[in-house]
């Protein structure tokens, strides 16, 4: 199990970090939010620690543009920030959980494995013979990995949480590029296209339902 810890308090990073280790777990550290979010588009971790404030950009803003980004990662946010507005604006963000500093590291241990057990329950996602792991972000189709980019995931993952409904393109894009208007590009069109070239001989799963959007199905036309 992998851990990144986001905190630049060295001491307090160190003090997790250590606990950690002893509880089995790998860690990595990052003390700048721009860090921790190409440290997270990189590896894939089963947890993120996430402090609020950082001296680059913020937690929120590192939530943000992981969740943009496709990442399914469980995330809780480590902060001294305590107002209930505040927390809410965190989970908004994408948190799974909220902690105030100071906290006591049995519970932080608590909450991380409370969640790991709530995220193992919607891990896979199967739709026919295409599986989509979302703890470890990997696709495989017919046991075998298919390679995407974090874009292409993020695009597949919507489609499939939706399994046999119509997305439509409104929808795509304020989940996937995290806009809610179509400036008349063909920028889902080139993704679609993209995605449907990596299913090779099941292309045919993601259907176009022409002026509503797209559908992914299981069963061949």
């Amino acid at each position: 199990m992998k851990a990144l810890i986001v905190e630049d308090d060295v001491k307090v990073a160190l003090f997790i970090s250590r606990v950690l280790s002893e509880e089995g777990w790998v860690t990595d550290q990052c003390t700048h939010g721009l860090d921790a979010v190409r440290q997270a588009r990189s590896v894939e971790y089963d947890i993120i620690l996430l402090d609020w404030m950082l001296p680059d950009i913020d937690g929120l803003a590192v939530c943000r543009e992981l969740r943009r980004a496709g990442s399914v990662a469980p995330i809780i946010m480590l902060t001294a920030r305590g107002e209930v507005s505040e927390r809410v604006l965190g989970l908004e963000a994408g948190a799974d959980d909220y902690m105030v500093k100071p906290f006591e590291i049995d519970e932080l241990l608590a909450r991380i494995g409370a969640l790991l057990r709530r995220t193992q329950g919607f891990g896979r996602l199967v739709v026919g013979v295409l599986e989509i792991d979302r703890l470890r972000r990997v696709v495989t189709l017919e046991s075998k990995p298919v390679d995407l980019t974090g874009r292409e995931y993020a695009l597949l993952l919507c489609l499939a949480s939706q399994e046999g409904r119509v997305v439509a393109r409104s929808e795509l894009l304020a989940q996937v590029w995290a806009t809610h208007f179509d400036p008349g590009s063909n920028l889902i069109d080139v993704q679609i296209s993209r995605l449907r070239d990596k299913l090779g001989d099941h292309a045919w799963m993601i259907d176009t339902v022409r002026g509503k959007g797209y559908r992914l199905r299981r069963d061949s036309p």
